[in-house]
């Protein structure tokens, strides 16, 4: 007769795991760190206002997409369609403007909450896999955005949404502002709300929070509308800033930079937690990586290619620090 024996994991793999799960949480502010200590040195006029206001200018719309996507990512999802909602909430705008500014960003909010509502109904109760219906989304809003703009980039005027995209207040652009509002938003509903507690708790084991009467398709519906309404507001911003409605470009890649940010920061791709400071963090982490390269003359193809190394390196340590 045999007797099953328990084995113990060694002392190294123990060890490993430990550092994978530090890595996880605070690699990416050592990182940050490293970077800037690095620009200071290496990179012209990088201690400058005028930089910084650039940087926000490129990083604000990124993570505002990336708190929705660290929210879907959260109960194990992904959400493809961020860059075309961009794009769709872009083309509504200039279509809209003769009822009002604030009735066409409105309705350009409301479009990527009702995609969103669209790719979590897929998820919820048909039972799509997450990277199936917001891939279907994604081609389809793409499509739809570029025919409601009949193909070409229009002129925005308007000065309310050119103050939201161009101006500032105290030196720092007043997008940046609204980042550091939704983020405290996100923040609070995941820290000191029931549907935070609920969203982890779907993410770390759907099947066990459906038997324990948790509301897993509502939870679901919610995440996936508030990741369209977000990328909508990004696509406000992002036309704002550019003066223009472009829905043949605007959002391209915005999906796998906010999938970047997210993981980079911390969040696992298995679902279970989100964590919205480390999403802020990761956006700054990549927006000095890219800095760094672009102000030292680095090719794009050599710069894509670090980047998609940052990004297997995370998925590792994520994987790694999840297995402990």
């Amino acid at each position: 007769m045999t007797t099953a024996v328990a084995t113990k994991p060694s002392t190294d793999a123990i060890g490993r795991r430990r550092w994978a799960t530090l890595t996880a949480k605070y690699g990416v502010y050592g990182g940050i760190v490293v970077l800037i200590v690095v620009n200071v040195f290496v990179s012209t006029d990088f201690i400058s206002l005028s930089n910084l206001r650039v940087q926000l200018y490129q990083a604000v719309p990124v993570l505002i997409v990336a708190l929705g996507m660290a929210l879907v990512i959260g109960t194990e999802g992904i959400d493809l369609s961020v860059g075309a909602i961009i794009a769709l909430s872009s083309a509504i705008l200039p279509l809209y403007l003769g009822y009002g500014v604030w009735v066409s960003i409105a309705l350009a909010i409301v479009a990527g909450g009702v995609a969103g509502l669209i790719s979590g109904s897929l998820v919820a109760f048909a039972r799509v896999q997450p990277i199936v219906a917001t891939l279907a989304m994604m081609i389809g809003l793409r499509g739809l955005a570029v025919i409601m703009n009949g193909a070409t980039a229009k002129p925005i005027d308007d000065m309310t949404l050119l103050n939201l995209g161009l101006t500032g207040w105290l030196s720092l652009p007043t997008m940046a502002y609204v980042a550091v509002v939704l983020v405290a938003i996100v923040a609070f509903v995941m820290r000191r709300t029931t549907l935070g507690r609920n969203l982890v708790a779907v993410g770390d084991n759907p099947s066990a929070s459906f038997l324990s009467g948790l509301p897993v398709r509502r939870i679901l519906l919610a995440v996936y509308i508030a990741s369209g309404m977000l990328a909508a507001i990004a696509g406000i911003l992002i036309a704002g800033h550019g003066a223009y409605a472009d829905p043949a470009n605007y959002g391209l890649n915005y999906e796998l930079l906010a999938i970047t940010a997210v993981v980079v920061g911390g969040t696992p791709l298995s679902g279970g937690q989100v964590r919205v400071i480390g999403t802020v963090a990761g956006t700054i982490f990549m927006q000095l990586v890219t800095a760094t390269l672009v102000q030292n003359n680095v090719k794009n193809s050599y710069a894509q290619m670090i980047e998609a190394v940052i990004i297997c390196i995370a998925v590792f340590v994520a994987r790694e620090s999840a297995n402990r």
